[in-house]
Parts: C-alpha cells; sequence; structure tokens
C-alpha cells in the first residue's frame, strides 16, 4: 500500500499555477458559511468524504487481495499469467490518475469527476462479480467480463484518487489550515483502515463459504462492490453542502507545453550563430513568464531523482501477487485460527499504522542521537536496502518450501500412482515405446500408493500395461501426455480385472486448504454430503470424482445416500493443506466403509515464516515512501507539487510494468527470480545514492523567492538565472 496520501495538501493533486496564460478565476463561495461538526472549524462535508474514502478502499484493496488467487484457481492461468495481468491492472489504476485529474481541472470539476467516475467504478465491480459466477457462461466469458470489470475499476478508481483528497481540502477556508491539517490525517486513517479491513475479510468471504460447490470468488468481489454503491451514496448525500470550486485549468499540461517548447525551440535555433543559454529550459522565455520556467526548472532536478524509483515499487506490490502465491504453498494452521493465503496481505497496512510513529519518534530520533545524520535521501537509499533483504528472506523461504514439496513431473515425464482395489497381489508392468520397461512392480491389494515417476520419449505417448493377477494376464494400452498426474486403477471385474487411468489435476489442493475426492467401488451411484453445501455425486462401478476443498477437521460420519439406503463414513482428521483419495468399498458386513489415503501430504512449512519479510519490506516502504514524497515537496515549488504527484503515481505504474515484463519473460525459477528482483534494487539503490551524494538540496526560503518583475536582457533574450547549481 502506498502512503503518499498521507502527505496531499490543501492544493488539489494537480492544481493551476498563476501564469499569463493561464488567468486564475475566482471561487464562487456560499452565500452563508457551511454547517460545521458539533460546533468545532470542521465543515460537516467532510464527514462525507472521509466515509467515502474509507468505503472505496475497502472497495478497491479488497477486491485486489483476491484477484491473484482468482486468476489461477477460477480462470486457470497459470502463475506467470496471473502475475502479469495483476500487475497490468495495477499499473493502468496509477496511470489514470492523470486522465481524472485532466477532467476535474479542465472540465467537469472535482464534484462531478468523483461522480461521474464511480459510477464507472460501481460498473465495474457489477461486470468482475458477474464474470466470477460459474453459471455464467464459460472460461472465455468469465475471462471477458474480467477483463472488461477490471479495466472499469481501474478507470475509476485512478479517476477518482486524484480528486477526492483535494476536494476535501476545499472544504476549508484559508483561516482554518490547522483543521485541514488535521483532516488529512484522518483522511489518512481512513485509507489504511479501508485496506486493514478488507484484505482481512474478503479472503475470509472467498475461502470460508462455498458457492456453487467451490470457493465464493462471486461474493468476494461482490461485497467490495457493494461497499463502492455504499461509497458513491454517501458521498452524493452532501452535495449541497459542499463548497465547489470550478475547473482552473491543469498545471500538468502548463508544464507539459513548456517543456516542449524549449525543446522545439531549441532544435529551431541549433545553428552555432545563435547564442548558448545557460539552461535548456531558457530557451521557453519567448512564450512562457520567467516565474513558470523557474518552477519548471526546480521541478526537473526532482524528477532527475525519480528515474531509480520504479524498481522499489516492482518489489513492494508482490505482495499480492509472487508472495501470495508463495503463501498457498505453506500452512496457514497457526492453532488458535487458519490463515488464508491472500490474508497475509493485511500484515502490510497493519505495520504500516505501527512503523510511522515507532520511526519517526523512536527509531529516526536514536540513531539521530547516535550522532548520524540521515537525510532523506538517505533514508529512502536505506529503504530499498530493506525491501532488497525482504526478497532475499522471500527467496531463502522459497528454497526451504521446495525441499518440503512433492517433486513436479518435468519435460518428458509423469507420475503414475496404482491402486490396487483387487482382493490379491497384482503384477503391474508398464513398457514404453520399443518395449522399453518403464515401471515394473507387484502391488499388493489395498496397498497404500505412491507416485512412481516415468520417463517418455515424446511429450505424449501410449503405454502398454500387463497385469498378472493369479494366472492370469490382462493388457491394456492408455494415452499419457508429459508433465502430469495419473492414478491407474485396478478393480476386479467377477474373475477378471480391469483397469481405468485417470488423470489427477495439476493442482490438487486450491489455495493450501484441503481437498478430498472419491472412487466408488459400489454398483450404484452415491451422493456424499461434505457439508451442508457441499455435495457430491459419485458415478457407480468405480465412478470417480473431482477434487473438491473443503474445512480441515474431524469428519466422523459423512453422510452418504444411494437410491435405496442412507449410510455414514467415517472419514477421520483431515489436515490442512492435505489431499486424499477416499475408496469406497463394501467388502465386509459392516455395511460401506472409506480406504483413506494421503495423495499430497500436509504443508509442513508455516505461513508465520513470511513475517520476516513483511516486516523488511513495510519498514522499507515507510522509510522510502513516506520520506520520498515530503522530500520531493521541499524541494519543489508549490506551484509544481501536483505535477510531482503525478509523477510519483507514475513511478508506481512503471514498476508494476517491469513485475510484468520479467514474470512474462524471464524463465526463472520462482527462488531464482526473487533473487534477481533483489539484485535489481541493489544495482539502482547504488546509483541512486550516487546521484544523491551530488544532489544539493535547496532550502526552502530559496523556492519562495518572488520571480523579478523585470527580466535583465543579454545576446538574444538569454535568461540570466540564479539558481543554486549542482555538481550533477
Amino acid at each position: 500500500m502506498n502512503p503518499f496520501q498521507k502527505n496531499e495538501s490543501k492544493e488539489t493533486l494537480f492544481s493551476p499555477v498563476s501564469t499569463e496564460e493561464v488567468p486564475p478565476q475566482p471561487i464562487s463561495l456560499p452565500k452563508k458559511p457551511p454547517p460545521k461538526i458539533c460546533g468545532s472549524n470542521y465543515p460537516l462535508s467532510i464527514a462525507f468524504i472521509v466515509v467515502n474514502e474509507f468505503c472505496e478502499r475497502f472497495s478497491y484493496y479488497g477486491m485486489k487481495a483476491v484477484l491473484t488467487l482468482y486468476f489461477l484457481y477460477f480462470l486457470h492461468w497459470n502463475e506467470d499469467t496471473s502475475t502479469s495481468i495483476y500487475h497490468a491492472f495495477s499499473s493502468l489504476c496509477y496511470f489514470t490518475p492523470i486522465l481524472g485529474a485532466a477532467i476535474a481541472d479542465s472540465w467537469l470539476g472535482k464534484f462531478k469527476t468523483i461522480i461521474y467516475l464511480s459510477l464507472v467504478y460501481v460498473l465495474g465491480h457489477v461486470v468482475k462479480s458477474l464474470g466470477a459466477l460459474p453459471i455464467l457462461g464459460g472460461q472465455m466469458v468469465h475471462t471477458v467480463l474480467s477483463l472488461v470489470g477490471l479495466s472499469l475499476i481501474a478507470l475509476g478508481t485512478g479517476g477518482i484518487k486524484p480528486c477526492v483528497a483535494a476536494f476535501g481540502g476545499d472544504q476549508f477556508e484559508e483561516k482554518h489550515a490547522e483543521e485541514r491539517t488535521r483532516y488529512f490525517s484522518v483522511f489518512y486513517l481512513s485509507i489504511n483502515a479501508g485496506s486493514l479491513i478488507s484484505t482481512f475479510i474478503t479472503p475470509m468471504l472467498r475461502g470460508d463459504v462455498q458457492c456453487f460447490g467451490e470457493d465464493c470468488y462471486a461474493l468476494a468481489f461482490g461485497v467490495p462492490g457493494l461497499l463502492m454503491v455504499i461509497a458513491l451514496v454517501v458521498f452524493a448525500m452532501g452535495s449541497k453542502i459542499y463548497r465547489k470550486p470550478p475547473p482552473e485549468g491543469n498545471i500538468v499540461t502548463q508544464v507539459v507545453k513548456c517543456i516542449w517548447f524549449a525543446i522545439s525551440n531549441r532544435f529551431n535555433n541549433r545553428s552555432g550563430d545563435i547564442p548558448k543559454r545557460q539552461h535548456w529550459l531558457d530557451w521557453a522565455a519567448e512564450k512562457y513568464p520567467k516565474q513558470l520556467i523557474m518552477d519548471v526548472k526546480a521541478l526537473t532536478r526532482v524528477l532527475f531523482l525519480y528515474i531509480p524509483l520504479p524498481m522499489f515499487w516492482a518489489l513492494l506490490d508482490q505482495q499480492g501477487s509472487r508472495w501470495t502465491l508463495q503463501a498457498t504453498r505453506m500452512n496457514g494452521n497457526l492453532g488458535v485460527f487458519v490463515l488464508q493465503p491472500d490474508q497475509m496481505q493485511v500484515l502490510n497496512p497493519l505495520l504500516v499504522l505501527i512503523f510511522i510513529p515507532l520511526f519517526d519518534l523512536v527509531i529516526y530520533r536514536l540513531v539521530s542521537k547516535c550522532g548520524i545524520n540521515l537525510s532523506s535521501l538517505r533514508k529512502m537509499a536505506v529503504g530499498m536496502i530493506l525491501a532488497s533483504l525482504a526478497f532475499a528472506v522471500a527467496a531463502a523461504v522459497e528454497i526451504k518450501i521446495n525441499r518440503m514439496t512433492p517433486l513436479q513431473p518435468g519435460p518428458q515425464e509423469i507420475f503414475l500412482q496404482v491402486l490396487n482395489l483387487a482382493d490379491d497381489e497384482v503384477k503391474v508392468t508398464v513398457l514404453g515405446d520399443e518395449n522399453s520397461t518403464l515401471l515394473e512392480e507387484s502391488i499388493r491389494s489395498f496397498q497404500m500408493p505412491y507416485y512412481a515417476q516415468l520417463h517418455l520419449k515424446t511429450k505424449s505417448q501410449d503405454s502398454h500395461f500387463y497385469l498378472k493377477y493369479h494366472n492370469m494376464s490382462v493388457y491394456t494400452k492408455h494415452s499419457v501426455e508429459e508433465k502430469n498426474w495419473y492414478s491407474l486403477i485396478i478393480r476386479e471385474d467377477g474373475k477378471n480385472i480391469s483397469s481405468k487411468m485417470v488423470k489427477d489435476e495439476e493442482s490438487k489442493t486450491t489455495n493450501g486448504m484441503t481437498a478430498v475426492r472419491f472412487v466408488n467401488t459400489l454398483h450404484k451411484e452415491v451422493n456424499i454430503s461434505l457439508a451442508t453445501d457441499i455435495f457430491l455425486s459419485v458415478g457407480e462401478d468405480y465412478g470417480v470424482s473431482a477434487y473438491t476443498t473443503v474445512q480441515s477437521g474431524e469428519y466422523p460420519a459423512v453422510h452418504c445416500r444411494t437410491e435405496d439406503k442412507d449410510f455414514s463414513l467415517n472419514m477421520g482428521l483431515l489436515d490442512f493443506g492435505t489431499t486424499y483419495l477416499f475408496v469406497v468399498t463394501n467388502s465386509t458386513n459392516q455395511g460401506p466403509q472409506a480406504w483413506k489415503m494421503k495423495d499430497i501430504p500436509a504443508n509442513k512449512l508455516s505461513i508465520a515464516w513470511q513475517l520476516p519479510q513483511y516486516a523488511l519490506v513495510t519498514a522499507g516502504e515507510v522509510m522510502f515512501s513516506v520520506t520520498g514524497l515530503e522530500f520531493s515537496y521541499s524541494q519543489a515549488p508549490s506551484s509544481m507539487k501536483s505535477v510531482l504527484q503525478a509523477a510519483w503515481l507514475l513511478t508506481v505504474a512503471v514498476g508494476n510494468i517491469i513485475v510484468l515484463v520479467v514474470a512474462q519473460f524471464s524463465g526463472l525459477v520462482q527462488w531464482a527470480e526473487f533473487i534477481l528482483f533483489s539484485c535489481l534494487l541493489l544495482v539502482v539503490c547504488l546509483i541512486f545514492s550516487i546521484m544523491g551524494y551530488y544532489y544539493v538540496p535547496i532550502k526552502p526560503e530559496d523556492l519562495q523567492k518572488p520571480a523579478d518583475k523585470q527580466i535583465p536582457h543579454t545576446q538574444e533574450n538569454m535568461i540570466n538565472l540564479e539558481t543554486k547549481k549542482t555538481k550533477l
């Protein structure tokens, strides 16, 4: 989570600057003072704005918390594609504020922009929730609805991002500056509260509630959508008491035009006969006032320091993608409660609320007393190092997980287990192409199975199975494909035996939860009630069910029913993260029973091992993000603060694009990818440190000196600038 909102000031995100081209327009004030809260100096209107922001942030972060697992388990995309789309969406959310600010400042004003784009926001949530309904079309329909919904959400959340906080600042009169400062603190608190609560609740709605026999993504997306509806309604309720300044023009446009004119003018006057000027922006002097040019010069000095920043965001924003995927392969059972993989993200806003006062009141003061000058740029560099260390820790955790996780079939490999459900031993021989022996083993009746690794000659081939049972030999042929898991079920058929090949799902457990499947040896279909809302139908004569996720715990009496009788199965204790196979048999006088086997053992590495990496990256965020924006504001004129906000958001967008590119094209295993990001950030940190070493900070009083009204002329209108020079 990016805490840049904390530093937003009373100016709109893209507020205008008074220049000769864009004269300031008067703000239409209400005829009577706006109503106050309980007789204080706080306008009543800010209550609607703060509640709106809480609900909107709940909506955004709640939806985003379950997004990666939705891609992986509902749309069945692979991990790299899921990560790429997640970061493409995040990047779009940080590009669209430019559009929202331009609409608000140049056309509609903040109030109408928030209303209209909130309607787009709500529509996006509706479309996204419909795309999560299993009964609504196939995978293509779900994919299209999901991408359309995410695009609308990105436009909505990004478009209103630069407007809401600034619109709240507009509600205060100039004489109430102290109350306005406190308002922004409350505003920032509402952002963190919405994020904290939503990232804890929506994973519970997804994992603890079953819809149509699987995780309820429709509910997990629907509840944030409902909160966005509430946000829109609450905001609209305060319409009659808001102060609504008219659009005043966009300073970003002015800055871009000034820079473009300077570049083009310099290019058109590149002849050696024309005298040079002290600074390349001086070539805009023919069209733009001196004050604007000086402000843009100060701005470019800060923007130069922004060049390395995207790499930090590339690491920080992977908490919702790569780190969540890592958590799916860890044990979330903490004893007191079971933590969902996507609930680990709640640590970030929680630790942000703890670390900000801890660093400001304790750590920075202790460092200062030790005689260490921890400047803003040094704090940012330390933040980068901490984030780099966090990914090194994540790589170590990933290596530990790999050592404890069963091997995966590689190219030209399959994993095969044999389930002998006959009443005596069966010798199994598997031959590949050219009669090469892939497997030869005797399997006892109801022997606990295990996966054997078989090597193929090609990506897919026909394998020949010879089954020797008593004095009989049975031959059968089954087609197999590389990188898959298979179960060969041997069954009795009168005095003979036969076999059935079942392709196991690639991901047997979804998000680390307990999963079960059944083989029905009865001659009648069995209906199994695993919970109040989880029902399975398993076909007769060795029918095999799909994997179904259930809550871990004791299952002493699971109700089952055939067409003519009811009975119960004792499934015993189901551990968290374990995959079970149950064979329903009726070989005794006690009625149908379940033979229990573990397909995949429980996750042994606790999800608590992710805590150090979350603590490190959040500490890095507090030192980097909060300090970085404060430093930027101190180094640029007040008229350029909105442009700095725009540039800051763009660095976040570019950082997400970096993750997208690496996920799609690196081809590295996960732990190596974590190491790559860690090393890249260290290199960027070194570059940033060198840039910071040669950077000479500007004193705030130097920024506030008014420009001289008379511009001294030299040869060909060259501007005589008196700016503090730097070595870089």
